[in-house]
């Protein structure tokens, strides 16, 4: 393990930084082992942000996806949003999330504020 730091400059560091954080991982915080894991998922996660950016899911993907998790129906969805046709709207992208609607979608299931309000993806289209 070389005690050098380099920062990731290519895709080639790039993986070779994964394939030495994966020798390391499990390895105890605050030992040698340990701190270069620190400092390899520090520069790994910089390499990423910047070349490997992920979109945030927009609010459609975040309901369905919470649904899925809690083993909700659509039905379930019917206090937070309203009717039965109006929570079909919202799933298949024809109507908009209300303020209402953000606001209860985010207290009972915890999904961010920040990822309701995005606008759909096929709406911003």
């Amino acid at each position: 393990m070389a005690s050098d730091v380099r920062p990731i400059r290519t895709e080639a560091d790039y993986q070779a930084a994964l394939a030495e954080a994966r020798g390391l991982w499990g390895a105890k915080t605050g030992t040698p082992r340990g701190d270069r894991l620190d400092v390899l998922a520090t520069l790994i996660d910089a390499y990423e942000a910047l070349h490997h950016p992920m979109d945030p899911p927009d609010a459609v993907e975040a309901i369905k996806f919470r649904m899925e998790q809690q083993g909700l129906t659509r039905r379930d969805l019917e206090p937070i949003i309203g009717t039965r046709t109006r929570v079909a709207e919202v799933l298949n992208r024809k109507r908009g999330l209300s303020i209402g609607m953000i606001r209860r979608l985010h207290e009972r299931l915890g999904i961010s504020a920040e990822t309701l309000i995005r606008p759909s993806r096929k709406s911003a289209a």
